[in-house]
């Protein structure tokens, strides 16, 4: 189904002296282009060569690369202007928008929109960004979605008089600083309650929290390091063989695999086995409150902790650590010991290119642990109290952060329907902006404001006032 977008893009109501006109009617877009890999020379230029990765630099004045002259020749590559807006087209970056430093190239990812006399371009920039989730929407294709120059040219743009294009722009910039400065007092917070974690689990494991008074580099009387084979079973699982129909068909039995430990909790499974599968192959039904700890996996799966919270089978990349009844009690102690310890862990792993975790690894890690049930008890207690407040205050400052970007919303929603800065009668209106860059369109060949291109188009019709 084709979707409608001017409908889509459609600001409701706009003030009278305002227009609403597509992006290729009022602005002249081009693409640029990637030289030859294959040609060392069209690398070795002075010219800046922009990828669609860099738009996260905001005004970009270097470039990772740099093509020759011989290399901008020999493809689409073109010098955009400094203050050219550009916009990435597809990849990871789609939409993301930058303004060009100095003048350069750009590779075929990149749309640059020129700079015209009628049209402020930060102004275009706050609107594209307002409707980037739109446009992403209206991209084509599967695994790599683009948007099509087509697609950006026929975006509706709401188009105030010039002067009010600059008053919007300025409050705009305004309230995000206040608002980016509070976005930032915020994420400097989330980072704060991160390191205040670590060094929770770190006093924690050095009996700090508990016995203030330990000596650094000492361990408190009575504690001591033991193996973790030493308190709990140590197992592991396996894969049946996928071939064999009937070790997964019409299972009931939930079968994890390591890259489901990178949650604190395994609540759920997204495969299943059979009863068969379990009987005829090395796999073992583990209770709840089993920790798992991946042994190898794709990433930085590798040393992850976590604890199952529904009776399941694993495959052989994951350890098993079970307790006896009597020894489960040291089981919330061993997995904080984990969780914090991860790149302790995560480092003991043997091997060459991708080493890996063993059975033996894992029952001979060591950990401290207090010598009674009680102070073990108490250690847990004192880390769960103060996580538990770094829980509420992580929950409250992603609340804010939502709301934050929420906030950013509602001002671009109120600036593009004239409801952030008052309208001034003495504003030229837009209809005038319109006939001149109509006039423009046709003494520079259907380019704006006389922008050089690398070929002439074709004239079109002045658009219909």
């Amino acid at each position: 189904m084709k979707i409608n977008q001017e409908k889509l893009f459609q600001v409701e109501e706009i003030p009278g002296t305002w227009e609403r006109r597509k992006l290729g009617e009022i602005c002249f877009t081009t693409s640029g282009g990637t030289p030859s890999r294959k040609v060392k020379s069209y690398y070795d230029g002075t010219i800046p060569w922009v990828k669609s990765g860099e738009l996260e630099k905001g005004t970009i004045t270097q470039t990772e690369e740099y093509i020759s002259q011989e290399g901008l020749q020999s493809s689409s590559a073109k010098i955009f202007p400094k203050g050219t807006l550009l916009i990435a087209l597809y990849g990871a970056t789609i939409g993301k928008l930058g303004f060009l430093g100095v003048d350069a190239a750009t590779n075929q990812a990149i749309c640059g929109i020129f700079h015209n006399p009628f049209i402020d371009l930060k102004f275009l920039k706050h609107f594209l960004f307002s409707n980037r989730r739109k446009l992403v929407g209206q991209s084509a294709g599967g695994a790599q979605p683009n948007i099509s120059q087509t697609i950006l040219k026929d975006l509706h743009v709401v188009i105030p008089p010039l002067a009010e294009q600059q008053r919007i722009v300025a409050r705009i910039e305004e309230l995000f600083s206040s608002l980016d400065a509070g976005v930032e007092s915020l994420k400097k917070a989330q980072a704060q309650l991160k390191t205040y974690r670590q060094a929770v689990l770190k006093w924690a494991f050095e009996g700090r929290l508990t016995n203030p008074d330990v000596k650094d580099g000492e361990l408190p009387a009575g504690w001591k390091l033991i193996k973790i084979g030493d308190c709990a079973t140590v197992g592991t699982g396996a894969t049946p063989l996928k071939s064999t129909k009937e070790y997964y068909e019409n299972g009931n039995i939930p079968w994890v695999t390591s890259g489901a430990l990178n949650d604190e909790h395994v609540k759920e499974a997204t495969d299943f086995v059979t009863e068969k599968a379990v009987r005829e192959t090395n796999l073992t039904l583990y209770s709840k409150q089993t920790l798992l700890l991946a042994m190898y996996g794709e990433g930085k799966t590798r040393g992850k902790c976590s604890e199952l919270m529904i009776e399941a089978c694993t495959n052989q990349a994951i350890a098993a650590i079970c307790f006896e009844k009597h020894d489960v009690r040291i089981k919330s102690y061993l997995k904080y010991f984990l969780l914090f310890n991860y790149n302790n862990v995560r480092n003991l792993a043997a091997g060459g290119v991708q080493p890996n975790l063993n059975l033996g690894i894992v029952r001979k890690t060591l950990f401290p642990l207090p010598p009674t049930l009680a102070q073990q008890q108490q250690v847990v207690a004192e880390i769960e109290t103060r996580l538990s407040v770094c829980d509420k205050l992580e929950e409250s400052i992603a609340q804010s952060l939502k709301q934050a970007e929420a906030l950013r919303q509602s001002i671009l929603k109120k600036a593009f329907e004239g409801k952030l800065v008052p309208q001034d009668p003495k504003d030229e209106p837009a209809s005038v902006l319109l006939e001149r860059i109509c006039v423009e369109r046709e003494k520079a060949g259907s380019t704006v404001a006389k922008i050089p291109t690398p070929a002439r188009r074709k004239k079109k019709p002045c658009p219909k006032q």
